[in-house]
């Protein structure tokens, strides 16, 4: 699904959203750059695998929160995590670095991407600001809006803690054990 796709969806569902329109950003650093209206909503998507690329994940935090990996893996009982390739995004979700998102789990054909989404996007306005399967634009949407629009195309969801006081390995430096 491109853009044009995620918003025809969203509009079809009866979602209610806001876009803007941006420069293209592949991180989180050039995001800060932008004038967002939620910059406090913006999410970091992390997408990880275990051992053996059984279980794929897409981790979707605050932009602003440091996830603590281990603690996190420890938490969900889940074995030592990686981050994945640009290739393997490409594989699973069909989308370039850089534009990962939650709305990228409408790709995955196999439903085989599990979406852990950090509960603290639930305080305040309980807004999220994720692309549209492209770094060029976010869409602002109410968190329970996305995770209802994925959980009715069979996509797998939890809304859990994300433990924070950890530091994210970067992705070059491979497992984290």
């Amino acid at each position: 699904m491109d853009r044009n796709d995620i918003l025809s969806l969203l509009k079809d569902r009866g979602i209610y959203y806001e876009i803007t329109l941006h420069e293209a950003v592949f991180d989180m650093a050039g995001s800060a750059l932008l004038d967002l209206p939620h910059p406090r909503c913006v999410a970091k998507n992390l997408f990880v695998h275990d051992e053996g690329r059984r279980n794929w994940y897409l981790l979707c935090i605050k932009g602003d929160k440091r996830v603590d990996l281990k603690a996190f893996r420890r938490q969900e009982g889940i074995r030592a995590l990686s981050f994945a390739s640009a290739m393997e995004l490409d594989d699973h979700l069909h989308l370039p670095a850089g534009s990962v998102t939650p709305l990228g789990l409408l790709n995955d054909e196999t439903r085989s991407v599990v979406l852990y989404l950090d509960e603290d996007f639930r305080e305040g306005e309980g807004i999220v600001g994720v692309h549209p399967n492209d770094n060029t634009a976010t869409v602002w949407l109410h968190w329970r809006d996305l995770t209802d629009l994925l959980a009715s195309q069979g996509c797998t969801i939890h809304v859990c803690h994300m433990p924070g006081e950890g530091v994210e390995t970067a992705p070059e430096t491979g497992d984290l054990t």
